[in-house]
């Protein structure tokens, strides 16, 4: 006879709780209980006990099974874990974190992480049940040729990977009443151009931050223009020229005019950098409030001189020809201050489609939906992934019905917007590579080691060798040799797929499609937390700090590039610009994704207690204190600053892509 204590946590969320029957059964190695009810109700965020006396020991407990029983009403309900003390009087921890919905039985494991045996658990039960069930419910889709997989859909999407009440309440609030609060709602309609700077600038009034101020102040002047291709929102697009392209006809006397230096020595000392939009040629452009729009693929020459880099050459057509002249600094003020406008325009549109939604959301969308179908909740790289996947397929899902579908907002205001975003995508995942998705190698290989005050890179850098110490300390715990690696399915499963279905089976990513050694799982980890945690923030979180001062970064331009010099003026100028609702609608998107949520979880923090044992407990506490101390250097760091740079803070990095 043995009388096991059972503890159920119903977790503390909003709607979590149930007045249903529910009834719990223990599954040990020597023998099983009867399912036996609970007596009370199950109120969010509470604890409620249970004593299930058996006629014999059950030995080790392995799983536990639950079944609500609808009353009168079929209720959805939250249960966090199940800790069970045996009357041995050791304790045992069943992690649920799953809404159940229905009157089945659901099967949840022991807590301890568990690689792949082949042994069925006692009363058959495998691992293979607990995939099969997932595969049925978390399907892929293809919402457009090219470009990464998606979830299939049909109606609406699963429980589990749904957004929070909370959370839902707040998105659909922010998207209703952002123009309203940035004192804005009037002039979404409004069709008209600009007739001054003060008209763009009065758009501030009710909403603004400390970087957007400053971007107010700075955004014509060279240096702040080449400042942001390092610590803006999108620093994946500069690279070192150690050559000129062809297509880029730069002469000595151009860019220096005095004749104090010469373009090859500053190759050769590595001051000359290089942006390239070729992606972006020949992109078919939208049509805006009637009116076409240009999109422009340009070549931009920047010169690192005395730690600062400036913009010294500007093409912004591929093709050399007489109508598309090289754009210099010795130019007129408009010329200079028009090109770099246009230069502006295509970084956001290839910014938004390449570096933000392609290499941050669909692709943790990919991680994530293979996580769930190839990997049960009892494997170790699950327990280690699922902090990072929260929310994202939701998220994604309104992306694809709000922003790029044929009604969505940027299909109406952007320069890209319709057809051209989807070869965009297409484009930039055919030159997507495995290295460039890890920021060692993608800095080494744009040969950006040395360049000074590249913050995202320094921090980048950093919380880089932070995740991979932990993912290492803990997947090392579970995998001792390179032959565990190689024989786990299941994690080899997950990693093709996301070949398969994130990359498209293409060879030439670089992307792996199994695992060979634990350092190559271990990298490949690494790449995934950082990409739905810190990379997403780089790109995402300072979109209204440097998006919404128009001139800054427009959505798009209304006149073709200029074809001879000597011409623009300030009314060229605001004639290229978008027209007053085309910028609101930008400004308004742009601050809804830069807010946080109220129950965002950020780096480091894991309010779901999927790991039980000593060892990746202690290795989290260790992450936790490093990521403390990184966050403490960034502050200090930033104190010397004029514009803090504070995007790969880990106090502000959410844990997964989930905005």
């Amino acid at each position: 006879m043995g009388d096991y204590e059972v503890v159920l946590f119903t977790g503390d969320l909003a709607c979590a709780g149930t007045h249903n029957k529910v009834l719990i059964k223990l599954v040990g190695t020597a023998g099983t209980s009867e399912f036996v009810n609970f007596k009370s109700n199950f109120q969010r965020g509470q604890k409620t006990w249970l004593t299930v006396s058996c006629p014999t020991l059950l030995g080790d407990l392995v799983l536990i099974e639950l079944m609500k029983k609808d009353l009168f009403v079929q209720l959805s309900w939250y249960p966090a874990k199940v800790e069970v003390i045996s009357p041995m009087d050791k304790t045992y921890s069943f992690p649920i974190y799953h809404w159940i919905t229905d009157s089945k039985v659901h099967y949840f494991r022991e807590g301890t992480a568990k690689i792949d045996d082949g042994n069925p658990l006692p009363g058959g039960y495998s691992r293979q049940q607990d995939l099969e069930w997932e595969q049925s419910v978390y399907r892929w889709g293809i919402y457009e040729e090219e470009i990464p997989h998606c979830i299939r859909t049909d109606t609406s999407l699963p429980y589990d990977v749904c957004f929070s009440v909370t959370k839902k309440t707040e998105l659909a609030y922010n998207y209703t009443t952002g123009p309203v609060e940035l004192e804005l709602a009037e002039l979404l309609e409004c069709k008209k151009r600009f007739t001054s700077m003060g008209d763009i600038r009065r758009l501030f009034y009710a909403h603004h931050t400390k970087t957007s101020d400053y971007v107010i102040q700075h955004w014509a002047e060279d240096l702040f223009f080449g400042y942001q291709f390092l610590n803006g929102i999108n620093p994946m697009m500069i690279q070192r020229c150690v050559e000129l392209p062809k297509n880029f006809p730069v002469t000595d006397e151009m860019v220096f005019p005095d004749g104090q230096n010469k373009l090859t020595d500053e190759m050769e000392k590595g001051n000359i950098f290089l942006c390239d939009y070729k992606l972006l040629d020949g992109i078919q452009t939208n049509t805006i409030n009637e009116k076409k729009q240009y999109l422009m693929a340009p070549l931009v020459l920047f010169w690192e001189t005395d730690g600062k880099l400036k913009p010294i050459a500007i093409q912004l057509k591929q093709k050399p020809a007489d109508d598309n002249p090289i754009f210099l600094r010795t130019d007129s003020q408009y010329d200079w201050l028009l090109a770099k406008i246009f230069v502006r325009s295509a970084d956001f549109n290839l910014y938004e489609l390449n570096v933000h939604l392609l290499r941050t959301h669909l692709l943790a969308e990919v991680f994530t939906l293979s996580l769930l179908r190839n990997l049960p909740m009892v494997h170790p790289l699950y327990k280690l992934l699922k902090p990072h996947t929260r929310y994202t397929l939701h998220i994604n899902s309104l992306a694809r019905t709000h922003l790029i579908n044929k009604d969505g907002i940027f299909t109406k205001f952007a320069a890209s917007g319709g057809e051209g975003a989807f070869t965009i995508l297409q484009r930039s995942l055919a030159s997507l590579t495995y290295s460039s998705l890890c920021i060692p190698d993608d800095i080494s290989m744009r040969g950006l080691k040395y360049v000074p005050n590249f913050y995202y890179r320094d921090d980048g850098l950093r919380l880089w060798r932070i995740i991979y110490r932990f993912v290492l300390g803990v997947l090392g715990h579970y995998y001792k040799s390179d032959a565990e690696v190689q024989k786990d399915s299941e994690v080899n499963k997950w990693v093709h797929d996301i070949y398969e279905h994130g990359f498209l089976s293409k060879e030439e990513t670089g992307i792996p499609h199994k695992f060979n050694t634990v350092e190559e799982m271990v990298k490949f980890v690494t790449m995934v937390i950082f990409t739905c945690s810190a990379q997403h923030s780089a790109v995402n979180t300072g979109q209204f700090d440097f998006g919404a001062w128009m001139p800054n970064y427009p959505t798009t331009m209304q006149l073709p590039p200029p074809t001879t010099k000597g011409n623009a003026n300030r009314n060229t100028m605001l004639d290229a610009f978008p027209d007053v609702n085309t910028t609101v609608h930008g400004m308004g998107t742009m601050w809804l994704l830069s807010k946080s949520s109220a129950d965002c979880v950020f780096l480091g923090n894991y309010p779901e207690d999927h790991f039980t044992e000593e060892v990746p407990l202690k290795k989290i506490k260790q992450f936790q204190d490093d990521l403390v101390k990184l966050s403490a250097d960034i502050e200090h760091r930033n104190k010397r600053l004029d514009l803090p740079y504070t995007y790969l803070d880990p106090k502000f990095i959410e844990n997964s892509v989930s905005i």
